[in-house]
Formats: C-alpha cells, structure tokens, sequence
C-alpha cells in the first residue's frame, strides 16, 4: 500500500518546456508559494516522491511513472485553462485514473477568477475525462479560483479519507471568500 500523502498537480504543458509558455507557469508558482519561508503554504509534491522520467519517449514509462505518483497522492490540484480541454493524451489519463482508480478529490483550479461560485459556467474548460466523472456523479470536485489561500485550505482539508461536499460541483462559501479578501 502507497504512503499516500503527495498532492499530485496536473496542468496542460502543452508539449513546451519553456516554463513561461504554457500551464506549466502556474505548477512553478505553486512551488515558489512552498519554497518561502515566511508562508504558511505547503503541500508535499507527488511529482518530487518518484524518480525523473528517464524515457519520455516511451509511453508506457511515462504513464506508469505518472500512476506511480497518484498513488503516492492524496489529492489531485487540477489548473484548468482554456488550453487544458485541448489536451488529449495526459491530462485525461491523470483526472481518470485519480477518480476511478486513486478514489482522489480534484481541486479544480481556474487562473484568472477572484471566486468561483457558479463551477457549471466554466464547464467550457473541463476536459472530456472530467465532465464525464462529474456528471456520472463519480467525481469529487471543489472548484476554486487559482489563488494562494483558497488552494493552502483546499490541499490541507480535502483528501481520499475527505472529500469536499458538492458532489463534483463543490464550492466555497461566500464567507471563505471573504475572509481570504477575495469578495
């Protein structure tokens, strides 16, 4: 059995490696939020539990290397852009072995928003994997505006032993918002 304590991100990179040029921007800020000192923002990051991918080329490896880590993980934090619906190949494969296999939350965040309150309105994004979980009713969902304190709660409190309420549809209240200054 996995020691499943790793908060696994998944992101469209959109076949780049220029850190600035696709999704990957908010993976890397996620990390520098962990990495100050003075902030109370920490999560242990599945991508840092396994071995690199030494073969990128074959994608058995890849995608077992990939399983390998969410089932170190307690969580998925998935960054939803207009790009990530565009991707085909692992994004879907990370959101569906999370939900059907891992039996993980998705904490489902959107760049550019100050709340979400209203997640049905931004199923536009959604990849094809995870419309199909939340509308089976299989998912476990909160979704939340990419911003520092709503993720540090969503990671702390949402995990395979607690899933945020909502179904696949799970928000913030109203009052979370506004003691984080964000309404």
């Amino acid at each position: 059995m996995a020691y499943r304590n790793g908060t696994y991100v998944a992101f469209h990179a959109e076949g780049k490696v220029d850190p600035t040029a696709s999704d990957i921007r908010y993976y890397n800020l996620l990390k520098a939020w962990k990495v100050r000192d003075d902030d109370e923002f920490y999560f242990v990051d599945s991508h840092d539990k396994t071995g690199a991918i030494q073969d990128w080329s074959k994608r058995a490896t890849v995608e077992g290397s990939l399983k390998e880590r969410l089932r170190n993980s307690r969580n998925m934090v998935l960054i939803l852009t207009a790009s990530t619906r565009k991707d085909t190949d692992w994004v879907p494969l990370e959101i569906a072995y999370a939900i059907d296999e891992c039996e993980i939350p998705i904490i489902a965040a959107y760049p550019g928003y100050q709340y979400i309150n209203r997640p049905d309105m931004l199923s536009s994004v959604w990849p094809e994997a995870l419309a199909d979980r939340i509308s089976a009713q299989t998912a476990h969902v909160i979704h939340l505006p990419f911003s520092r304190e709503p993720l540090r709660d969503a990671i702390g409190q949402f995990h395979f032993q607690h899933f945020p309420l909502g179904g696949g549809l799970g928000i913030y209240s109203e009052s979370a918002y506004r003691s984080w200054g964000l309404m």
